[in-house]
């Protein structure tokens, strides 16, 4: 499966899978939304984004956002977004997406990436063990919305 990392030129392929991405996490359809945000990561180089692709058609994406690690004192990687488009699902493009982000998170001499999920999502989450991801089960993961 063909993977290569995305640039803005990019964008009006992303948009979609994106769009369909948060549609999975049961929120709104926002083409536009999706376009200025995923616009701005890009132009800024806040995210680092992967395309699958099928042939010619772009069949998912993932996109990592650069941070720190204070106890290793080291970059890592957050794994923040991970879709692949239900008709090319067991095809590979995942698989090749999680393989491509560890790729280029080594080269940055990142000591881990790390990723959440819905607990009830046991799909993916056979994916990522499959892929040598290991549950957390030291820590736990608190939010405080704002």
């Amino acid at each position: 499966m063909p993977v290569r990392r995305a640039t803005i030129d990019d964008l009006e392929l992303l948009v979609p899978l994106f769009d369909e991405y948060r549609r999975f996490y049961r929120l709104a359809s926002d083409a536009g939304g999706a376009r200025r945000f995923l616009g701005e990561r890009l132009t800024k180089g806040e995210s680092v984004v992967f395309l699958a692709f099928a042939g010619a058609e772009a069949v998912g994406f993932t996109q990592l956002y650069p941070s720190f690690s204070s106890g290793a004192m080291r970059r890592i990687f957050v794994l923040n977004d991970l879709f692949v488009a239900p008709e090319a699902r067991r095809s590979g493009a995942g698989r090749a997406l999680l393989d491509a982000a560890a790729e280029y998170a080594r080269g940055e001499g990142a000591v881990r990436l790390m990723l959440q999920t819905e607990l009830t999502n046991e799909t993916a989450q056979a994916l990522y063990e499959r892929a040598g991801w290991k549950r957390d089960t030291v820590f736990c993961v608190y939010q405080l919305a704002l």
